[in-house]
């Protein structure tokens, strides 16, 4: 989103990598949903049971190489299935990526590119330190992307004691959902426990931070069907309410945030964002980009 919002052009590689990411999303995301299927014991229907063994191996496509054409009846048959999108539902168990699902014909298409929102969408696991640069009012803006996952957590916790601001990115909607790396971990819960160590760090302790609580449009449909209360039992805000239920996790953040011996509590800026909505981001990045060329 950074890169679209700046102008910053992909290369012919790098959206030959999103292609092929893609694809990926796709095969094995489909090919998460059906392991989730055995641990739910909910098989698929018999007539598809057929398309199941093309799902038990994957391999990346190579550069240039089209979509493999055997998949795509497959895929389409597979997320039509009943009992497909019965265990869709309860995605939030098993850490369910976002879906392509309902553009597959047009992703198997001998020319497909991918589109901003493709791009945008697509989902890959960060390992290590990714950074890119922006120029901003004359300056270089330097922009590091970190891994979330716990395994990557202890190669960058102690590197950015220098850095000027730290953007904090929560899924809003993973409060139901489940770790990856750990089904057992609450997504929310364990972005709080991040946040937490980040706000009382030593190496952090005069770094102004920034909190996007993202995905707004999926939040938003998902409490009215996956009540908050059941995972966040102090929760006393109307049942499906949007407003109220924004209000609340904000809320949890800034109390954590708080929770400092220091005289003076540092600025937290919070932003409610759709990293897929470009104007919206947009907008709220100018407020961002605002802040830093201050310092």
């Amino acid at each position: 989103q950074m890169r679209l919002i700046h102008k910053v052009p992909f290369t012919a590689q790098e959206i030959e990598g999103y292609r092929q990411l893609v694809y990926s999303n796709v095969v094995l995301g489909l090919g998460t949903l059906l392991d989730a299927m055995d641990a739910f014991d909910m098989p698929v229907s018999d007539e598809n049971k057929e398309y199941l063994p093309l799902f038990d191996t994957f391999s990346d496509l190579k550069d240039g190489e089209p979509f493999p054409p055997q998949y795509l009846q497959p895929c389409i048959k597979l997320w039509e299935d009943p009992e497909v999108q019965k265990a869709y539902v309860r995605g939030n168990e098993a850490a369910l990526p976002e879906n392509y699902f309902a553009d597959l014909p047009r992703l198997w298409k001998a020319d497909y590119r991918p589109t901003e929102q493709d791009i945008i969408r697509s989902r890959a696991k960060t390992t290590g330190i990714t950074e890119t640069i922006f120029r901003l009012k004359g300056h270089d803006l330097h922009m590091l992307d970190v891994g979330g996952q716990k395994s990557e957590r202890r190669k960058w916790i102690h590197c950015f004691q220098d850095v000027t601001v730290i953007l904090f990115l929560v899924s809003l909607s993973g409060y139901d959902q489940c770790l990856v790396e750990d089904k057992d971990a609450n997504q929310m819960q364990d972005a709080m426990a991040i946040w937490d160590s980040i706000c009382h760090s030593q190496w952090f302790k005069t770094t102004s931070l920034i909190l996007f609580l993202n995905k707004t449009d999926i939040f938003e449909k998902k409490i009215k069907v996956s009540p908050i209360k059941n995972y966040f039992p102090d929760y006393d805000g109307a049942p499906g309410d949007f407003d109220e239920a924004k209000v609340y996790f904000k809320r949890r953040f800034l109390k954590l945030s708080a929770k400092s011996s220091r005289q003076k509590e540092r600025e937290i800026y919070t932003h409610f964002t759709n990293a897929t909505d470009t104007a919206l981001l947009r907008v709220v990045m100018a407020a961002v980009e605002a802040l830093l060329s201050s310092y």
